[in-house]
């Protein structure tokens, strides 16, 4: 039986273990790769809505609220507006904190300067 050639039943299961660990590290690099994709294009997607916003109110007139509309691109995003006064009442800091399926995404500050 020595000088028979062929495959035994312990090299081919051996042959397909191997080949299930590899197709299994395979596997979930792509589903790790898909994620951190959709979680990157959440939070560009986020950020470009926010800077939309920010300047939306920036060219408002100088008030004490701002209404905000999400634009219908952006299906599934929310943003909350915070206003802040400073000292002398001419400066307000604004804070936008954009959630995308209830879970908070990003956070905007900045400054708005009655003039």
């Amino acid at each position: 039986m020595r000088r028979e050639k062929g495959s035994t039943l312990l090299e081919v299961l051996v042959a397909l273990a191997l080949l299930g660990i590899v197709s299994v590290l395979f596997l979930s690099g792509i589903a790790n790769s898909s994620s951190a994709r959709v979680t990157a294009d959440t939070r560009v997607s986020a950020k470009i809505l926010a800077e939309s916003l920010m300047e939306n109110i920036k060219k408002q007139s100088y008030d004490l609220s701002y209404d905000v509309t999400i634009p219908p691109e952006f299906p599934g995003y929310s943003a909350n507006v915070t206003v802040e006064n400073m000292a002398n009442g001419n400066i307000q800091k604004l804070i936008i904190v954009i959630e995308h399926l209830d879970r908070e995404v990003l956070t905007l500050e900045s400054f708005k300067v009655e003039r």
